[in-house]
């Protein structure tokens, strides 16, 4: 016999994996529960520009690249079919199926005439995809498959939304206190479970550099970044970058999260600086141009590798008695503070007052 519908849609849309992995298995799962003959489920990109597709039962290659095309973005808006609403049936529409370029020029070629189409939303409103599912008899879909449809539909929703896997990826970071997804273009979107900062702004440079760690193709990074105006230790974050899914850049690019630096192994505010310059390969006379000094000062780079190396090597000793690994991620990538000092996006006052403390 079979569970109901709901709790194993929902069993799929928690499991582990990518979102096209899932659309699918949502998709052969409703195949089972619902009479339909082909469908097609693909997420909304930000802009609302057009749709990138996820999966799909039934359908050949050519019908599946005009569905992911321009011309189904605009049939899709033409029909209000991007609305939060129930499902809508090609008989409810009030056009001719031949009156739109879609149905005209695909999927009756294709041998469909009916379907049952829907926007998919999460729970806070967000428009997250779209979904259709079609027939190839011409009779109106029946209220109680209407009814069934639109009871599912929040499970499906829920299962291919890119921000909530990237949300649920933020349990690697502790202590996380702020968030955002970083979106493709100059956007941001709130991280579902955490909240804003003044350091998340969309034209922040921290939010610059995390778009840098995703464009070099790197999946994680962390590093420190000065929250306030001043060099001290309680003035600086630890950033995280996690990279989304790559074949869904279009949607989402990745997130961005906050935390405290926590345990910092002894090194200053300014070995931290310099230790980030070491180790992406800067010389000492690059490092003391970028921190402003003479390199035969007293503060010179050169002096600060020694300092750094006893200090980290104090703490190995210490964390191999424990039984702890050494955490990564603990200095500033380069150019951080010499674009933080010339910054004109993030305001000194306010980004001192929002800082998190260690």
């Amino acid at each position: 016999m079979f569970r109901d519908a709901a709790l194993e849609l929902a069993e799929i849309a928690a499991r582990p994996g990518t979102a096209h992995e899932r659309a699918q298995a949502l998709l052969d799962e409703l195949q089972l529960r619902l009479p339909f003959d082909g469908a097609w489920m693909a997420l909304a990109e930000p802009d609302g520009s057009g749709y990138t597709s996820l999966a799909s039962t039934d359908l050949d290659g050519s019908s599946l690249r005009y569905l992911s095309g321009p011309r189904m973005a605009h049939d899709i808006d033409l029909t209000g079919a991007n609305r939060d609403r129930p499902p809508l049936s090609l008989s409810d529409l009030p056009y001719a199926a031949q009156d739109l370029q879609t149905w005209a020029e695909c999927l009756l070629p294709a041998g469909f005439h009916e379907a049952l189409f829907v926007a998919l939303f999460e729970d806070g409103g967000r428009h997250v995809g779209f979904m259709t599912v079609l027939f190839r008899r011409a009779d109106p879909p029946s209220p109680a498959l209407r009814r069934e449809l639109t009871r599912l539909v929040p499970h499906v929703a829920s299962g291919i939304d890119p921000v909530r896997s990237l949300a649920a990826s933020t349990v690697i970071v502790r202590d996380a206190g702020a968030g955002v997804v970083i979106l493709p273009g100059d956007a941001v979107a709130p991280l579902p479970g955490l909240p804003d900062h003044c350091l998340l702004a969309s034209d922040s440079l921290l939010v610059g550099a995390a778009r840098d760690v995703i464009a070099e193709g790197r999946t994680f990074a962390t590093f420190l970044w000065r929250g306030g105006t001043g060099r001290a230790l309680h003035d600086l974050v630890r950033v995280t970058v996690l990279a989304g899914e790559s074949d869904l850049k279009a949607v989402a690019c990745g997130a961005l999260i906050l935390s405290s630096p926590n345990d910092l192994r002894g090194l200053t505010a300014r070995e931290l600086e310099v230790l980030g310059h070491v180790i992406e390969g800067c010389s000492n006379l690059e490092i003391a141009r970028a921190r402003g000094i003479a390199p035969d000062d007293r503060h010179s780079p050169r002096t600060h590798p020694r300092e750094i190396g006893c200090h980290l090597a104090r703490a190995c000793r210490r964390a191999r008695r424990a039984g702890r690994p050494v955490r990564p991620g603990r200095w500033n990538p380069r150019g951080v503070t010499a674009r933080q000092g010339t910054s004109r996006h993030i305001h000194p006052t306010k980004d001192s007052a929002c800082r998190i403390s260690p």
